[in-house]
């Protein structure tokens, strides 16, 4: 029987899917649906509105230039706190929107000791048993699970003030929710780079919401198995001699 976030979870993505369209021509697989997309654009909207706005209050030395946009520094600051609730609130239904597919299996464990070889593009293809995600996007999803507590949870405290916590703890709050910020920026750069350069083709998966299946089955051969039926590795030789032919004279 589904549980309460499942049901929640698929009811959201009905009604998403009833305004919005994917598009999935022949070769390509549905990677994201509407409601995905949308929660994932959501929470980078946030996420860049809190940061910004962020460095405009801490650095303020720094990001003076763009400070009038956002209606000068005492609305930005007042705006601040409001970007990061919208930041947590979105990630927290994409995080039960992918809760299951980001559960950590032996095949991760087993990706991560070949993890060296995989960023060094050593090899071509990715392990058979990566699926869904593999664990490198695992790892920053919980990073962005841990970093989203300690911006709740220090925001609050930040939010509210000395008067209500103490001087000493809104000073560690202070410290937290700075190196939160920085860690989760540096995982952004990251997520950037891999969903372009690293990974072409992973960008449209987010815009469009479909894949070609010559990508499934190089960074997501488990999950093309499953969404296809067929051996990834005998689809990548058919897909090569089919081209290999046409070129002929």
């Amino acid at each position: 029987m589904a549980s309460a976030v499942e049901r929640f979870d698929d009811k959201a993505s009905e009604t998403f899917e009833s305004v919005g369209r994917t598009t999935v021509y022949r070769g390509e697989l549905l990677r994201h649906p509407v409601y995905s997309r949308a929660l994932h654009w959501m929470v980078a909207l946030f996420f860049f509105l809190a940061l910004f706005s962020g460095f405009g209050i801490y650095l303020p030395w720094l990001f003076r230039w763009f400070t009038p946009i956002f209606g000068g520094g005492q609305l930005l600051r007042a705006m601040h706190p409001w970007f990061g609730l919208g930041f947590v609130v979105f990630f927290g239904l994409q995080a039960l929107n992918w809760l299951q597919p980001m559960i950590w299996t032996p095949a991760d464990s087993n990706w991560m000791r070949n993890m060296k070889k995989i960023v060094s593009s050593e090899e071509k293809m990715e392990a058979p048993d990566t699926g869904f995600f593999n664990a490198g996007q695992k790892v920053q999803f919980w990073e962005i699970v841990g970093g989203c507590t300690a911006y709740l949870i220090t925001g609050i405290i930040l939010w509210v003030g000395a008067p209500t916590f103490g001087r000493i703890l809104v000073a560690i709050s202070y410290v937290i929710h700075d190196i939160s910020a920085l860690i989760m920026l540096g995982g952004i750069f990251i997520h950037i780079y891999e969903s372009t350069f690293g990974q072409p083709g992973t960008f449209q998966s987010m815009t469009r919401g479909a894949v070609s299946e010559a990508w499934a089955w190089t960074f997501h051969p488990a999950w093309y198995k499953q969404m296809t039926g067929r051996d990834p590795v005998q689809a990548c030789e058919e897909a090569r001699r089919q081209m290999t032919t046409g070129n002929k004279p």
